[in-house]
């Protein structure tokens, strides 16, 4: 393919502008706990409403390209926190980064639900890739000692959803990080 034929890499500008609708359409998805009208994320953008459906030509294509950057961000912080702090520690740091996955995915469940039916929005991966980083975490905390050797990184997936499904964490004020408390307790060594 000659230089002329070759497409051009997107300009530094337009990535920055990509970046910065994902993150605002993040909060503003999180926030609001519903839809948002499209026209705010790009005026909180500091963008027209051109740019935006340049980027996103449809409210699936958004919400699509939040929910894989909310993934990548849950499911790639395990290296940092393992990294930086003792693995049961990290555990419990990444659960609640999960929560706020798990929050922000609530946000934007119908649209998902629907573009998943219809085959407009891809079906990620996203249990599997969630019990990857769980397995990852579980494996160094055993190897230290810090939490149980005999617990499968499925079974710490299920109890996560059933507690932050459950939960929604408005009825009563620090009942999520409680509950996250609670099953960092059952996955310690047993006395």
């Amino acid at each position: 393919m000659s230089a002329a034929n070759r497409p051009r890499a997107p300009r530094v500008d337009a990535l920055r502008n990509r970046d910065r609708l994902v993150q605002v359409a993040r909060d503003a998805f999180t926030a609001a706990g519903g839809p948002v009208p499209l026209e705010n994320i790009a005026r909180d953008a500091g963008v027209g409403i051109g740019t935006l459906y340049r980027h996103f030509p449809t409210r699936d294509a958004l919400v699509e390209a939040v929910y894989a950057a909310e993934l990548d961000d849950v499911t790639g912080s395990v290296p940092t926190l393992l990294g930086d702090l003792p693995p049961d520690a990290a555990l419990r740091a990444w659960m609640a980064r999960y929560a706020a996955f798990v929050k922000t995915k609530r946000a934007m469940a119908e649209t998902l639900r629907a573009g998943w039916a219809s085959g407009r929005i891809a079906t990620p991966a996203t249990r599997e890739r969630i019990t990857a980083a769980i397995g990852t975490i579980l494996t160094a905390a055993a190897e230290a000692g810090t939490l149980r050797a005999d617990v499968q990184p499925e079974d710490v997936t299920v109890m996560l959803l059933g507690t932050l499904l459950a939960s929604t964490g408005d009825d009563c004020p620090g009942q999520t990080e409680r509950l996250l408390d609670l099953v960092l307790d059952a996955l310690r060594p047993r006395i």
